[in-house]
């Protein structure tokens, strides 16, 4: 199988959903992949891409067309096509997209258990994923406060110029806003800006902005300053879904195919929304701490050799903020950390262990089958099918 993949080769998602497709390809024939970017697509046009596409045998494509690209071309050359979403949707041919309801959905329930009250967006205008992200986390939050929530929306970026943003807009915008607000990144790119301009004028992440993006890209969220939460999704999964479906489009030309809709699985909570809507310094600092250290053991007497007061204070204000004690608290965030490298690794239950220093996998396993009902094994299998 030939597969021409046109689209945006500097984020992971390409990366992912080529891993998703090797996964499928290696229980059926090898599929032969040429990369070509959107900017070569724009200088042929859609002409010259299917012209070029039939020239060197592509049995698919997969690409970010513009809406006006005329994708019934492929069809009529006898070639697979099937669109990721970029700007648009399209209706005659399937569609490689995400439940964007359900993330925007998701994001907003993660801030909103954190106390937040003040929301902004930050994302593209008349992009169908930012658009359908930006109104389901919009509709979540005022389901919560329907009167007394404040909601910022920022979208003035260019989705032809992903890396460029006005530097002096943005931060005025970020200036304006009432702190603490969370503020949902329509993806993790432009997660990534956002936090940029936080630190150009001075606004302390997460103490003043929280921020979350969508599909950990895990390159930019580890690079960024702090380090960036995100929703991981299936993008994996997605990759063998569409090969299995363009095989069949190809074998069976009667065939036409359907939309792959990408699932969020779960957030990914890294520094840049690790704490609560408070001013209680003190128990932002245990919070902190606990989260820059969630690959380590660490106990409750750590907390407290970095927090200048007493165990019983700390103790009451910080399980008057979480509903948790600190000693439940770590606990629980080292099994979903655990349950993400789980659904984001193919390591072994002994060796994700081993990574979160537990020398005894049969504990580990057992803690976290109180917290998740299964066990890892069997959470895996119920989450990814495998």
């Amino acid at each position: 199988m030939r597969l021409l993949f046109i689209t945006d080769f500097t984020e992971q998602f390409a990366y992912r959903f080529l891993r998703g497709i090797l996964d499928y390809s290696q229980g059926t024939e090898q599929w032969v992949v040429c990369k070509m970017p959107p900017s070569y697509k724009r200088q042929l046009g859609i002409e010259g891409v299917v012209a070029w596409a039939k020239e060197w045998r592509a049995d698919v494509v997969i690409a970010q067309f513009e809406p006006d690209d005329d994708v019934s071309l492929f069809r009529k050359n006898g070639i697979v096509a099937l669109a990721q979403d970029y700007i648009a949707k399209f209706d005659n041919i399937p569609n490689i997209t995400g439940d964007y309801i359900r993330t925007g959905t998701m994001a907003a329930e993660y801030f909103l258990s954190k106390g937040y009250t003040n929301f902004g967006f930050f994302g593209y205008n008349g992009v169908c994923w930012s658009d359908e992200r930006c109104d389901a986390f919009r509709t979540r939050v005022k389901e919560s406060y329907p009167d007394d929530a404040d909601f910022y929306m920022y979208d003035g970026q260019n989705i032809d110029n992903m890396w460029y943003y006005d530097q002096s807009e943005l931060t005025a915008w970020l200036k304006s806003l009432p702190k603490p607000i969370a503020i949902m990144a329509c993806d993790d790119n432009q997660g990534n800006i956002l936090l940029q301009a936080c630190e150009l004028c001075g606004i302390h992440v997460p103490f003043d902005v929280a921020i979350i993006g969508v599909d950990n890209d895990e390159i930019l969220c580890n690079m960024s300053n702090p380090s960036m939460s995100t929703i991981n999704v299936d993008i994996e999964r997605g990759g063998a879904a569409t090969a299995a479906m363009a095989e069949r489009m190809v074998k069976d030309h009667s065939y036409m195919g359907e939309d792959i809709v990408l699932q969020p699985l779960f957030v990914v909570e890294r520094l840049s929304s690790s704490i609560f809507a408070t001013n209680d310094k003190e128990v932002l600092m245990a919070i902190r701490y606990i989260h820059a250290h969630l690959d380590t053991k660490i106990s409750v007497s750590d907390i407290l050799d970095c927090v200048p007061i007493s165990r019983r204070l700390l103790e009451n204000r910080f399980k008057k903020m979480t509903g948790m004690t600190i000693y439940n608290y770590i606990s629980a965030k080292r099994i979903n950390r655990f349950a993400q490298l789980l659904l984001s690794t193919n390591d072994s239950v002994s060796d994700i262990a081993a990574r979160l220093d537990e020398c005894d996998t049969k504990s580990i396993s057992r803690r976290f089958k109180e917290f998740k009902g299964c066990t890892p094994t069997e959470y895996r299998r119920k989450k990814l099918g495998k």
